[in-house]
């Protein structure tokens, strides 16, 4: 890995710690993304990464969870994973069932302060209120991804 590469995978580092991740997850994912051949062995993960094996098995199952990188298959018992497409979609698709649940705990904890509460019930319909945007909003932006991906893919594949 040459000097800008391992800046660009410890970069990508940072940026999966800002959501909620590892460092080391966002390492491993941004050196798939860019390593050549493309999909690697825990061996080879933990040598360019220079993190413990032991550390990669365990990002790279939470990767694979996620759906952001995908086990290859091999003809040996080693491991390889590459990144998987669609990954992030998947990730932002699993926050919004986390939203879904949002709204539940909302519901209920209006039903549990009643209606004589103003003010604890106008915190928790603010709160739903939010949560039910992020939840339809994010729902659109999603769908209009993926419409905005396959036309994406089938222009590259006509040459225009």
């Amino acid at each position: 890995m040459d000097q800008q590469e391992a800046e660009f995978v410890d970069r990508m580092g940072l940026v999966m710690e800002r959501f909620g991740g590892t460092r080391t997850m966002g390492r491993v994912y941004a050196w798939l993304m860019i390593c050549d051949p493309v999909h690697q062995s825990l061996t080879d993960l933990a040598a360019q990464l220079d993190v413990s094996k032991t550390a990669i098995s365990t990002v790279a199952r939470q990767l694979e969870g996620t759906g952001m990188i995908e086990r290859v298959p091999t003809s040996s018992r080693e491991h390889r994973y590459q990144v998987a497409g669609g990954g992030w979609a998947h990730v932002m698709g699993v926050q919004l069932a986390g939203v879904r649940s949002s709204l539940e705990a909302l519901d209920f904890g209006l039903s549990v302060v009643g209606e004589s509460r103003l003010e604890q019930r106008a915190r928790l319909e603010e709160t739903r209120e939010f949560f039910a945007f992020v939840e339809r909003d994010a729902g659109e932006f999603l769908q209009r991804w993926q419409d905005y991906r396959e036309k994406s893919v089938q222009e590259d594949q006509s040459g225009k």
